[in-house]
């Protein structure tokens, strides 16, 4: 599990199925774009922030062995990696997924890594105490979602675990202006785990997820082949706008496909006093359509 499949968790379990299983996207020239927009811009950030710097201030590539030791103020390009252990109780404790009934040796896909942009190291707050480790993510946007405030947990929590030292605090560095964000990565840490948990079950998985068309499709290299299949199923996340929690309703009822839906709708006669009123939007309407 690494930080380029738990990005794509977050917007589309089917899209991390993808990348995890090889699969390759029919291309996306904004996906592209993104892609190629984000290696430009931590570049520049680095440049940028080593120019401030002597020569013997900053590391490159590092070992995560040897960061507690070195004499730094800024590492660059490192890769944190946490191994699976044998046990699933151990990866519950080292990584936050759930130990099984059984004690069966667990996949090796459950280790966990990140390629961590930079880590700024402050000297420690108490005299003869431990120096504080910052991981540090650049996000070309000028506007950050939850998201990119949970891939910071995600670089942290992976840190602390590489490490064994809590780091409580993450920066992002964004935008045209440079701005930085300091995440107090605890207090996401909880919610980054689960996501880890339901992502560690996704990949043990051999089927896909359902397929469920959302608002990033645009952005990803499988919009095409997604869109296909979706088609080819009639599925409901065609009809843009409806949301999980109404596709579960209809479901409920045994309605799974727009042509199923679209035989529901039933026109009603409007009286005259709710004539100039906007008429109420109607997912079966927009099905028959």
């Amino acid at each position: 599990i690494n930080a380029n499949l738990f990005e794509a968790f977050l917007k589309c379990p089917t899209k991390c199925w993808l990348r995890a299983t090889g699969e390759t996207g029919s291309g996306n020239a904004y996906a592209e774009w993104v892609k190629s927009k984000a290696a430009s811009y931590q570049a520049t950030e680095v440049e940028r922030l080593v120019s401030a710097l002597p020569k013997d201030e900053f590391a490159v590539s590092p070992e995560v062995e040897s960061l507690k030791s070195g004499n730094w103020s800024i590492a660059l390009d490192i890769e944190g990696r946490l191994s699976a252990p044998a046990s699933a109780d151990n990866i519950r404790q080292a990584g936050g997924i759930p130990s099984k009934t059984s004690s069966k040796p667990t996949p090796e896909i459950f280790t966990l890594q990140s390629r961590l942009h930079a880590i700024e190291q402050l000297p420690a707050e108490d005299r003869g105490g431990p120096a504080q480790f910052i991981p540090i993510r650049f996000i070309f946007r000028n506007k950050l979602s939850k998201n990119d405030k949970l891939l910071a947990a995600f670089d942290a929590f992976v840190l602390t675990k590489a490490l064994g030292r809590e780091i409580n605090l993450g920066k992002i560095v964004h935008g045209d202006d440079h701005a930085t964000l300091k995440v107090k990565v605890a207090a996401l840490a909880g919610e980054a785990r689960k996501r880890i948990v339901k992502m560690a079950a996704l990949l043990s998985s051999a089927s896909p997820p359902d397929l469920i068309l959302n608002r990033h499709c645009a952005e990803f290299e499988f919009q095409a082949r997604c869109r296909q299949k979706a088609i080819e199923t009639d599925d409901l996340s065609l009809l843009v706008g409806m949301s999980a929690k109404e596709r579960q309703k209809l479901r409920s009822k045994g309605i799974f496909t727009v042509t199923q839906l679209s035989y529901t709708f039933r026109p009603r006669h409007r009286p005259k006093r709710l004539r100039d009123k906007r008429e109420k939007y109607h997912h079966a309407l927009k099905a028959l359509a």
